[in-house]
């Protein structure tokens, strides 16, 4: 989609579209509601200031809708086809890349009570392992602002993408 017709979209069909970006309301609002965006860059920066804003209770929602790493995601709505495209370097094909991967999230759920969260873009499963690995070192605080700051990316990806779309 571009920019242009973002801009004039109805306020209903533009939350529609943004919820696959991410679930959360309040973001969804702020930047619906400073359209017209004069450039992609001027969307960006306005979603950026909005994704800092986030309380933890929204970031937890958020969570809810994403997949583990090296798992496919559900359904075949835009939600899980930027997470298909997101993961598409995490090899499921390595077994034994797939079965450390499955492990060491098992321990990040069970010491933080929730979905181990990355930007996948742009790494291969390695290091995605290996950031899992060394986030669990993380004390809950740290991880708590890792995790907001790692969906900040996703989300920021995925903005600028829903937007450069024809």
């Amino acid at each position: 989609m571009r920019l242009q017709r973002f801009n004039q979209l109805p306020l209903e069909e533009a939350e529609r579209l943004l919820r696959p970006c991410v679930d959360i309301a309040a973001w969804n609002a702020a930047v619906i509601v400073a359209r017209p965006f004069s450039s992609i860059d001027a969307a960006l920066a306005v979603a950026w200031q909005a994704a800092l804003r986030w309380q933890p209770e929204e970031i937890s929602q958020a969570l809810a809708q994403h997949p583990r790493i090296g798992e496919r995601a559900k359904g075949q709505g835009q939600e899980a086809q930027f997470s298909q495209r997101e993961q598409a370097a995490v090899n499921a094909q390595d077994a034994e890349l797939a079965e450390a991967l499955r492990d060491e999230n098992q321990r990040y759920e069970q010491q933080f009570g929730q979905v181990f969260l990355i930007r996948a873009a742009g790494r291969d499963g390695q290091s995605i392992l290996r950031e899992l690995q060394r986030r669990l070192n993380n004390s809950a605080e740290q991880e708590r602002q890792e995790t907001a700051e790692q969906l900040r990316e996703i989300v920021m990806l995925r903005f600028k993408e829903l937007l450069s779309d024809e």
